[in-house]
């Protein structure tokens, strides 16, 4: 499980409350993703790290669209 105490909320996410919450709790093996706004006690999925940084990779690749 992933201490609350760990959870970030993305940049991307837009000031204050933010308009759409995503949040990321990094751990050492495993990055956890969650919708805050919504859904902030549930929901959550667990990636590997290595798997996770493969996706930011890719996703900085494409740039905005």
């Amino acid at each position: 499980m992933t201490d609350l105490d760990t959870w970030r909320k993305s940049s991307y996410s837009g000031g204050g409350d933010g308009n759409a919450c995503v949040e990321i709790a990094p751990g050492p093996t495993h990055i956890s993703v969650r919708d805050s706004k919504t859904t902030p006690t549930s929901a959550t999925l667990t990636f590997p790290a290595a798997a996770f940084a493969l996706f930011l990779d890719a996703l900085k690749s494409h740039g905005p669209e």
